[in-house]
């Protein structure tokens, strides 16, 4: 039987096309998760890591990049070094159950706010903040509740073993 085989990292003699598809898909998951760890490795260590060409590893992350899959890189900070040492989640509900879902939008403008997670249970929404004080923490529950028209539920985070962890893909 013969298989076609294309040279280097691409592939390897006497692979199927599906066991091919299945390699490439595994290079892919090991890109992200690489880059998922250290967003600014460069394309010689992507390359080393995956054993792929430097040119094959830039063009799989640009289309990983144009597919969405990668949408950016950032830096982390420490909130706490950032003046931002009290972590609170934010439950929310709407004060009438007929009003409609908009709280997303209308809370959006609030920066203290660093993530919205709509859930399933009690409440419709869970919300991330970061604030300096608990003075601050109180001035954006009200803000919260005047500005989405909700009521709260507030959880104050003591301490943060992690977070932030890389997907295992």
């Amino acid at each position: 039987m013969f298989t076609l085989s294309l040279c280097g990292a691409w592939g390897e003699r006497g692979r199927t096309p599906r066991e091919y598809g299945m390699r490439v898909e595994e290079i892919n998951r090991t890109i992200i998760s690489l880059l998922a760890r250290d967003g600014r490795m460069s394309f010689t260590e992507l390359a080393k890591r995956t054993g792929l060409s430097v040119s094959a590893a830039q063009q799989r992350v640009r289309r990983l990049e144009r597919r969405g899959v990668i949408k950016g890189y950032a830096a982390v900070i420490d909130p706490e070094d950032a003046g931002l040492p009290l972590t609170a989640f934010v439950s929310i509900k709407p004060f009438d159950p007929a009003a409609p879902d908009d709280a997303p939008q209308r809370l959006a403008h609030l920066t203290a706010i660093e993530a919205c997670h709509s859930v399933a249970g009690e409440e419709n929404y869970i919300l991330k903040v970061r604030v300096a004080t608990p003075a601050d923490l109180e001035d954006l529950l009200q803000e919260i509740r005047t500005a989405a028209s909700v009521s709260t539920r507030t959880t104050v985070v003591l301490s943060t073993p992690y977070e932030n962890r890389p997907p295992h893909v």
